[in-house]
């Protein structure tokens, strides 16, 4: 690729120097846990205050009810908070997509709350790389871009939802929709490592609840006539595990039911966690949960029901999400900045894109670490690094069309 022209260096300039750490501050000082709905609507609020800087429309969108099963088997419907869109330029003929998550993993009554600086200026606190300090880089970059002459030619969609760290139930429909038509995708989640290597390929990812109703007896008096819920729920486990390969990672969680030692269980809810590399191991992975529940259900004469599915689908890397992949590589070699990339165990929002056919890079965030824990951090030079970065992506895109 060629050096930067004088007018990209201006673009870049202008990413680089919007105040994404104070905005960062900001939004990362409001607990916005996925169950906490007052803190995600304050969020919210400040975050369309901050978009409608850009051109086009600024929406907050409910988000659909969520299901989940509690337990004793009832089925729950909950509500999660509002999620961001905004639209500029349908007309423009490049379309493209960015995505960024305002929820984080720390609920409401979550010790990790309060924001400090490190003696080596890094900055630990909630959600400041997972991930306040994407959506400020998301924001910067189309300001950068908005004073490009080549902004015309870019039209595009941003989704900042609200129950990413719960697997976006609430909001898979909407992502789903914008990201039709789209040329290609960035998502602003950090950086994989602390260094800025990019999460390449990643496996699928499907949460069940599998409720396994018995039959209640006395455990001493005629133990025969119950149906154990418990061991049967069990048995599945264990069937479920010898799907375990190099190509899907399958996890029990939980049991949870029973009562006390002298009655036979009727009930139980067995939690589990499976993640196939490929399409083809969803399907395998769908077909060996069927199978074993079958088994279960006749040799332990219990029924059997299975909630939930595979909310992420699998994200191999085709030769689209390459070339957009070379493309960062190549505009970060133009900045002086090392772009590598390499599969991941985690998902994330970028597995929804891909499965809608769109080539996205999900790791376009911050530099930072330990997300997810009381010692979360930002590298605050990776604001404007990464500002510069996503910027000259979109201005590449805007001449070239697509990837």
């Amino acid at each position: 690729m060629s050096p930067l022209r004088t007018e990209q260096h201006a673009v870049l300039d202008r990413a680089a120097d919007q105040p994404m750490l104070a905005q960062t501050l900001d939004w990362a000082a409001i607990n916005s846990g996925t169950a906490h709905l007052a803190g995600l609507s304050a969020v919210a609020g400040k975050l369309a205050d901050a978009f409608a800087a850009l051109p086009g429309t600024v929406s907050l969108l409910d988000a659909d009810p969520v299901e989940s099963i509690l337990p004793d088997g009832a089925v729950r419907i909950s509500e999660r908070g509002r999620n961001l869109h905004v639209a500029v330029r349908p007309e423009a003929p490049v379309q493209l997509l960015l995505t960024g998550h305002m929820d984080t993993v720390f609920g409401v009554d979550h010790a990790f709350q309060t924001i400090r600086t490190l003696d080596d200026g890094r900055i630990n606190g909630p959600g400041v790389a997972d991930m306040k300090g994407g959506i400020a880089i998301i924001l910067a970059t189309l300001k950068g871009l908005e004073a490009s002459p080549l902004a015309a030619r870019i039209g595009y969609e941003v989704v900042i939802n609200s129950d990413e760290e719960t697997g976006s139930h609430g909001s898979a429909a909407l992502i789903a929709r914008a990201a039709q038509g789209k040329a290609a995708a960035l998502t602003y989640e950090p950086a994989a490592t602390p260094e800025g290597l990019l999460a390449g390929a990643r496996p699928g990812s499907g949460n069940f609840s599998i409720v396994v109703t018995g039959r209640s007896a006395h455990a001493g008096r005629n133990p025969e006539d119950g149906r154990n819920a418990v061991l049967a729920a069990a048995d599945l486990a264990l069937r479920l595990a010898r799907a375990k390969g190099p190509n899907l990672s399958v996890n029990a969680a939980k049991i949870e039911g029973g009562g006390p030692n002298n009655v036979v269980p009727d009930h139980a809810v067995l939690r589990i966690n499976m993640r196939p590399r490929t399409p083809e191991d969803e399907t395998r992975a769908r077909n060996h949960i069927d199978a074993a529940i079958a088994a279960v259900a006749i040799e332990h004469d219990v029924h059997v029901h299975l909630h939930g599915g595979f909310a992420r689908p699998p994200k191999p890397l085709d030769a689209a999400a390459e070339r957009l992949f070379g493309l960062v590589r190549d505009c970060g070699a133009r900045l002086g900045q090392t772009i590598a990339w390499a599969p991941s165990g985690g998902v994330c929002d970028g597995n929804n894109i891909a499965a809608q056919g769109v080539p996205v890079v999900d790791t376009m965030g911050v530099r930072g670490g330990a997300i997810h824990s009381g010692e979360e951090f930002l590298i605050v030079e990776s604001l404007a690094e990464r500002a510069r970065l996503s910027t000259l992506v979109l201005l590449e895109l805007a001449e070239r069309g697509r990837p």
